[in-house]
């Protein structure tokens, strides 16, 4: 099978989760800017959700491009990847709506952890199903900066029990590593 679907069902998904995450933002009452200050932790926490499922959109595009067919444990891996991301929009409003406190702070670290977790997975599984002399082996090679994400996202998470602030700022931090569109692949195809 082709990546077509694979990649058509993910596309579509993404987009309800987007949808989703900025239906859940609540009108303010009132038509003055100061009106808009209750909602600014929702909304900076829905930026920053919104980039992430961007890099994710982008990246996600980059592998499948890579990827010439699909099985069955591709297919589970990418809706593995699919579920925890889908977690995004509870998790942004919560953390939004409680003004970075420590446990909505964790929850939502340990989305992104687990997000990264999968996306890892669904490209080890890609490579498996292609070879190791195929195209998207050589371009992810020894895939350091997802490797050094999935520490960061650790360390925010042992942080986040004391510092949330401190997190929220290494969760931005990864955010800012795959800001710019991973390119491994784009060389290789």
């Amino acid at each position: 099978m082709t990546t077509n679907r694979l990649e058509a069902f993910s596309d579509g998904v993404l987009a309800i989760i987007i949808t989703i995450m900025v239906l859940e933002m609540k009108i303010p009452e009132g038509s003055d800017l100061e009106s808009l200050r209750p909602i600014l932790p929702v909304f900076l926490t829905y930026l920053g959700s919104f980039v992430y499922l961007g890099i994710y959109w982008s990246n996600h595009h980059h592998l499948m491009h890579a990827v010439s067919k699909v099985n069955g444990k591709v297919l589970w891996a990418n809706l593995n990847l699919l579920f925890w991301l889908s977690l995004f929009p509870f998790v942004t409003g919560w953390m939004g709506e409680n003004n970075f406190k420590k446990i909505p702070v964790i929850l939502y670290g340990t989305i992104l952890l687990m997000a990264a977790l999968s996306y890892r997975l669904l490209t080890q599984v890609a490579i498996k199903s292609e070879g190791s002399n195929s195209i998207i082996r050589k371009a992810i090679g020894k895939d350091r900066k997802g490797i050094l994400s999935i520490f960061i996202y650790i360390a925010a998470l042992a942080i986040s029990f004391f510092q949330p602030a401190i997190s929220v700022f290494l969760y931005l931090l990864v955010a800012l590593i795959w800001f710019v569109p991973d390119s491994r692949i784009e060389k290789v195809i």
